[in-house]
């Protein structure tokens, strides 16, 4: 599903723990890092993809988190010529991401990146909020950005442990 502008819906999922540091997925046979994403399928709204990747993606189920906030539009991010499949050149230019920023209720056991007959995550940490860009693929950056930008708002400073006299 391509709209007239040549853009995919895609969900972008930013996932928190307690101390809001951020999943970071290393692509299966690659070694590049990245944030859950997926695309939106055709009467899916982007919340219910945002869920159903997150699930085959990462192995966690709605009850696992609970949603901190979403970007209010789309961002966009064009793919180079020579990563389009050929039957899609001329036709497609990139993806339109909704970008949610979630926090782990549930546990670090929670994750499974075996939850899918085809996982895209062959290991997973958590990293500081603001992820090393340079470790993003060059084209997906400046969304990664936007989208961290935009949803750090909704973060709470970290908890601290509380020492007992």
């Amino acid at each position: 599903m391509i709209d007239r502008d040549g853009y995919r819906p895609n969900v972008g999922i930013i996932l928190c723990n307690a101390h809001n540091q951020a999943f970071w997925g290393k692509r299966i046979r690659e070694d590049s890092w990245q944030f859950p994403q997926g695309g939106i399928k055709s009467g899916e709204s982007p919340e219910q993809a945002m869920y159903r990747e997150l699930e085959e993606e990462v192995g966690l189920k709605p009850e696992h988190v609970k949603i901190l906030g979403r970007t209010k539009d789309w961002l966009r991010y064009d793919v180079p010529e020579n990563w389009v499949k050929r039957e899609w050149r001329g036709s497609y230019r990139g993806q339109k991401q909704i970008w949610y920023l979630l926090r782990l209720v549930g546990r670090d056991t929670d994750v499974s990146l075996r939850a899918s007959e085809h996982p895209e995550f062959d290991a997973w940490r958590w990293s500081e909020y603001w992820v090393p860009l340079e470790s993003v693929i060059e084209f997906k950056r400046d969304v990664y950005t936007r989208a961290l930008n935009e949803l750090a708002v909704y973060l709470k400073p970290p908890r601290k442990a509380v020492a007992h006299a």
